[in-house]
């Protein structure tokens, strides 16, 4: 029967909470500095998040369509769900086109320079995370 999977996929996709869709706790056991995660997530250097996300972001130019519009974020998800999304967002669905932003095992083609060491530090991660959950709107 496919009504199960079908509901399963809307509820992710309205950010329906389960019991392991989230990572509670920080990384690094404070909160995040929402003016530098927003400057992660603008980045076109280090987070690259609108490469394929969009969002309430004016002055930035050629916004992603791949990826869903992060405006609202802060209302769609919680700080948990944000937090596993951004960190390896693999545990919720094995084929995303996201990277896994702190996760450095069980990675294939990555280049030398990059082995062992994620593409965000757990700060940076609690920084998008806090700017993210200012997205109410």
């Amino acid at each position: 029967m496919k009504l199960p999977a079908a509901m399963v996929a809307v509820c992710c996709l309205v950010g329906a909470a389960r019991a392991d869709d989230a990572m509670p706790d920080s990384l690094t056991g404070a909160k995040g500095d929402p003016a530098r995660g927003r400057g992660i997530v603008a980045s076109r250097q280090l987070g690259l998040c609108l490469l394929c996300h969009s969002g309430p972001f004016p002055e930035e130019r050629f916004q992603g369509n791949l990826a869903p519009d992060l405006t609202g974020a802060g209302k769609r998800w919680s700080e948990g769900q944000l937090r596993l999304r951004i960190v390896d967002s693999t545990r919720l669905n094995a084929a995303t086109i996201m990277p896994a932003y702190h996760r450095t095992e069980g990675l294939v083609r990555v280049a030398p320079a990059w082995r062992g060491k994620p593409v965000l530090s757990a700060q940076q991660i609690e920084d998008v995370v806090a700017f993210l959950m200012t997205l109410k709107d």
